[in-house]
């Protein structure tokens, strides 16, 4: 294919190194898999049961663009209890990957600004980058937590949204509540959008999960189903916050998505009156078991969320690191793909306890070299 084809928007984005990792792990014979950023149990029967029934009864077809009514509503009247708050609109997505497209496609103008976290999940600066945006990089280094203060120091003129992830991926970071509502009561106060990506909401340990969107009614939401329900290949996300800007979401996933998968969106009603919490009770258990197992070679801050540890490399840079475990046999990411620091790597503790000890070993023992 010509070069002369490809739009010069995509010489800004960059294949992802997590992916590079996963075709690598294809080629190791029983490796000792830490890198997948996904919970490694099945979907529950009960959502299964939903979807094989949904197919069945013929809802193969298109839904309407914004999700079927049934699940925007039970999905509205948890996020109304949760956070008190009646009049925030919806829109089913395919996948929360899908409502951050959306979000920035509707908000960011070319040349406009977005802030970012760092270290930070790997598709935000790369979308901010393809509407034609530019992300500005916030520093959490070392501890990961949120000061509003390098936040109000990154703002200019041309700032347009703050995005921030809590629990956060790929540092397991819980963000403090005051942290939260002084973020929240700023972009208020700048007229700038906060978007708070709480696809990992669930899994919080050490305390009750808060959001943004407590302090700030304008906050957009993106949450979704892959991570609490184990329904990561079935692309079933969601968005809500301000009725204006959902709308023109819902516009654009017409034009873009369509809607999110049909037969999803009915297992979703479904997801919805599971209970997660032993799911949450056995991830807290294997954080524990990583803490434990890895802090005394490791150098880390203990993750209160998500399911996953960001530790610093104890000799050489990230990529060195995890290249050398690599020819150990054990998969992580480097925190490069994360983060403009060659310093640290990303291990996941969504596995069998039985690889969690053999990762724990092996890394122990790389750690000695």
């Amino acid at each position: 294919m010509s070069q002369e084809w490809i739009a010069d928007r995509m010489h800004h984005i960059e294949s992802s190194g997590i992916r590079r990792v996963f075709e690598l792990g294809r080629t190791l014979k029983e490796p000792i898999n830490l890198s997948i950023g996904q919970p490694h149990f099945d979907v529950p029967q009960s959502i299964k049961k939903a979807a094989c029934a949904a197919i069945e009864q013929g809802r193969n077809s298109y839904t309407i663009t914004q999700g079927i009514e049934e699940l925007r509503q039970k999905v509205l009247a948890d996020v109304r209890k949760r956070l008190g708050q009646a009049d925030r609109d919806i829109v089913i997505t395919a996948g929360t990957s899908g409502a951050i497209v959306l979000a920035l496609g509707c908000a960011i103008n070319p040349g406009d600004e977005g802030i970012v976290l760092h270290p930070y999940f790997v598709i935000y600066p790369q979308l901010v980058n393809l509407v034609g945006g530019r992300a500005v990089f916030v520093d959490t280094y070392p501890d990961f937590s949120l000061d509003v203060d390098k936040v109000r120091q990154a703002l200019s003129p041309r700032t347009k949204a703050i995005i921030i992830n809590s629990p956060a991926n790929p540092t397991g970071a819980v963000y403090e509540l005051a942290a939260l509502r002084d973020v929240a009561r700023l972009a208020q106060e700048k007229n700038i959008l906060l978007i708070s990506d709480e696809i990992y909401r669930v899994f919080c340990y050490d305390a009750p999960f808060s959001s943004p969107a407590q302090f700030n009614e304008q906050t957009l939401v993106l949450d979704g189903f892959s991570k609490a329900y184990g329904m990561t290949g079935w692309r079933l996300g969601y968005a809500h916050g301000p009725s204006g800007l959902v709308r023109e979401m819902i516009k654009l996933q017409q034009f873009t998505f369509v809607c999110a998968p049909s037969i999803v969106q009915y297992s979703g009603l479904a997801a919805l009156d599971f209970d997660v919490t032993g799911f949450v009770a056995d991830y807290r258990r294997k954080r524990d078991l990583i803490f434990e197992g890895l802090r005394e070679h490791f150098e880390f801050q203990q993750p209160e969320g998500a399911f996953y540890v960001f530790p610093k490399a104890p000799w050489g840079t990230g990529e060195e690191f995890v290249e050398e475990a690599v020819r150990n046999n054990v998969l992580m990411i480097p925190g490069s793909v994360f983060s403009g620091r060659n310093t640290h790597f990303r291990l996941s503790y969504a596995a069998e306890d039985k690889v969690l000890r053999r990762g724990i070993e092996a890394l122990n023992a790389l750690a000695r070299k």
